[in-house]
């Protein structure tokens, strides 16, 4: 009897074990392949060649220039107008496009490169914006010969005299009709250096300058104004120059 309990024992297990094995395993499913995202890799421009401006990548309008804080980098293109005369490898530059004048003072420059810059030349400066007695200018100037050339017309101001506006004209070449010689200096007392004139309109009094550097000696301008006597009336042109308060550098005259 015990025997054939021990043998239905085992087969119970055997049966047992047989029907587990034949249970299916659950199905499993692999975790979808990824795929890595591309590297970006940012490019940096070389700016080991440029000045602060044109690292920074944009030419300015003369808007976005007038509106640039002082002492910071700027880059702007425009064209020559009228020189003051050469030295120590440095030019100063009187400079206009369609949208505005600018005033490059001694902007770096080799002899051979300030022959190059001629009325109407296009060129791009890059340098640092700044102002000395009211005369917003660029110094620590460079510069960049372009293909293309301007000159700009001359303005009639004389209007706008003894008003805020006529500042928005800072550096323009512009005219004036109808002054009147109020006085006449030359800078030490000699003849060979600025002429400094004052003309009057309307009964206000404004200051000119004939800019030695600018004209010569033996220019027209400064022959004319050194014939002129007080009372006589004038018409000029000029480029609108700012020193504590308007200044302009003539480059013509004509007494009437």
């Amino acid at each position: 009897m015990k025997k054939l309990i021990a043998m239905l024992l085992a087969l119970s297990l055997v049966l047992a074990f047989a029907g587990c094995a034949s249970e299916k395993a659950p199905e499993t499913t692999a975790a979808p392949e990824t795929t890595a995202a591309p590297e970006v890799t940012e490019e940096v421009p070389d700016t080991s060649e440029t000045g602060p401006a044109e690292a920074e990548g944009t030419v300015m309008t003369h808007a976005e220039y007038v509106a640039a804080e002082m002492d910071t980098a700027v880059c702007v293109e425009t064209y020559v107008q009228a020189t003051q005369s050469w030295w120590n490898n440095q030019i100063t530059v009187y400079a206009q496009s369609e949208d505005g004048a600018y005033f490059l003072y001694n902007m770096e420059c080799s002899e051979e490169a300030a022959a190059k810059l001629v009325p109407g030349a296009k060129i791009r400066v890059t340098g640092v914006k700044t102002e000395w007695s009211g005369e917003v200018e660029i110094v620590d100037g460079t510069f960049e010969l372009l293909e293309g050339s301007y000159i700009a017309e001359t303005a009639d101001l004389t209007d706008l005299l003894g008003t805020d506006a006529i500042l928005e004209h800072q550096n323009e070449k512009a005219s004036f009709t109808g002054l009147t010689v109020e006085a006449i200096a030359y800078k030490n007392d000699e003849p060979g250096d600025d002429i400094y004139l004052t003309l009057s309109k309307d009964g206000a009094s404004y200051n000119f300058c004939v800019e030695v550097y600018l004209t010569g000696t033996d220019s027209d301008v400064y022959t004319t104004v050194g014939t002129l006597n007080v009372g006589d009336t004038v018409d000029v042109e000029c480029f609108l120059y700012w020193y504590e308060g308007m200044n302009p550098h003539i480059t013509s005259i004509v007494k009437k």
